[in-house]
């Protein structure tokens, strides 16, 4: 849309997308075994109708013992792929990318769902494939003081997990995802592997630098390899953790991974030890837009935005600044799924609605020529706001 940096096209590779808004992975805990049920269906689906360019499924699990819940989804075999397609053609059929996100647990496996509170879950029953789910890390670091310390992973298990990885890509593009992202954030697996305090092998793939990022690396190199060349592959990193990676440290390693094949960076931080933001600080909007805007200097590699992402105005400076390329909603997409049709009223962009869909388009642009003194609810009363 004339005028908006937000509303502008924006391309990767050779998929292209009708904005710069994308809807970020978020875990919804509802997976039932590992597969994906009706309820992601109706989730992604309704992201995708309220107007988002790019649309991720939740992290997407490639081995079950990569699982952190009894409700994560995965990957790990081709009995998933009919559903995950469904999922797609959904996405699609509402006008947005269909994208997945990759991801291993590492350490922070069988673990209980937020919304059952904190804590390591009990061997129960009900879960008849406890022994799969094998908690597995680097190191034999426990995830916090006192609890069981993970397995510290055999070079088998790392070749293993490198393959899954692999494979699951290649399920991913089966299934028809455009756009992939591996999971290296948060202290998940691949970001066990980059950490010091979380890798103490003495193997090639603990110690140097150059070591600790062989896994991520090696896991780059044989998703490229069976990811189309056509397709775009993001990356997610802690830019920061507060355990000791730095801000250099991700540039040096952007650098290496963008020689790979890694197409965008989607800059987020901690994780690992919790946050790298001093105790009792409030986090205040766009708090992680500084990590984009240094590593899209200094890397020269488009990055993409997330963190307290909230307004529309805010969104639109973030990109007209060239701090980012795409910015990343995510508890404001579950607060307003049609926050991308909000956008654009509140930005002028589409006054008519005539960029909507013919079933959105048609009634709220009636209702707009109609009633031109209306004030939609999300505005504040009696005036234009973004």
């Amino acid at each position: 849309m004339s005028g908006s940096q937000l509303f502008s096209g924006y391309r990767l590779r050779d998929v292209r997308l009708k904005n710069r808004i994308v809807a970020s992975p978020m875990w919804q805990y509802r997976g039932e075994r590992g597969f994906a049920t009706d309820w992601h269906l109706m989730h992604l689906g309704r992201l995708a109708d309220g107007g988002a360019g790019l649309v991720f499924q939740e992290g997407t699990t490639v081995e079950r013992r990569a699982c952190g819940t009894v409700g994560d989804i995965g990957i790990w075999d081709d009995a998933f792929v009919p559903q995950l397609a469904r999922i797609v053609r959904l996405i699609r059929a509402n006008g947005a990318v269909p994208a997945i996100q990759l991801m291993h647990a590492g350490r922070k496996a069988r673990t209980k769902r937020p919304i059952d509170g904190p804590g390591l879950l009990e061997r129960t029953a009900d879960i008849d494939d406890w022994d799969a789910w094998d908690v597995v890390a680097p190191s034999a670091v426990p995830l916090k003081e006192g609890l069981a310390p993970p397995r510290e992973m055999t070079a088998g298990d790392v070749k293993a997990v490198i393959d899954a990885f692999v494979a699951g890509a290649r399920r991913a593009d089966e299934a028809g995802y455009d756009v992939l992202e591996l999971h290296g954030a948060h202290g998940y697996l691949i970001h066990q592997f980059l950490s010091e305090l979380t890798n103490c092998r003495g193997d090639r793939y603990g110690g140097g630098f150059d070591n600790r990022i062989r896994f991520l690396t090696e896991i780059v190199e044989g998703v490229r390899s069976v990811w189309p060349a056509a397709k775009p592959l993001m990356l997610r990193l802690s830019c920061i953790d507060g355990a000791g990676w730095t801000l250099e440290h991700t540039i040096k390693l952007v650098e290496r991974v963008k020689a790979l094949g890694v197409d965008c960076i989607d800059c987020s931080s901690g994780g690992l030890v919790g946050s790298p933001i001093p105790s009792g600080q409030p986090l205040d909007y766009g708090y992680q837009v500084p990590f984009a805007a240094e590593l899209r200097r200094t890397a020269d590699i488009p990055t993409a935005a997330v963190g307290l992402i909230v307004h529309a105005r805010q969104a639109e400076d973030i990109l007209a600044a060239g701090a980012a390329d795409l910015v990343l909603l995510g508890r404001e997409l579950i607060y307003n799924p049609n926050w991308p049709i909000d956008a654009a009223q509140k930005l002028g962009v589409d006054p008519a609605f005539a960029a909507q869909p013919a079933h959105i388009g048609l009634w709220l642009g009636k209702r707009a020529s109609t009633s031109p003194s209306l004030v939609p609810s999300t505005f504040p009363q009696g005036r234009a706001s973004a």
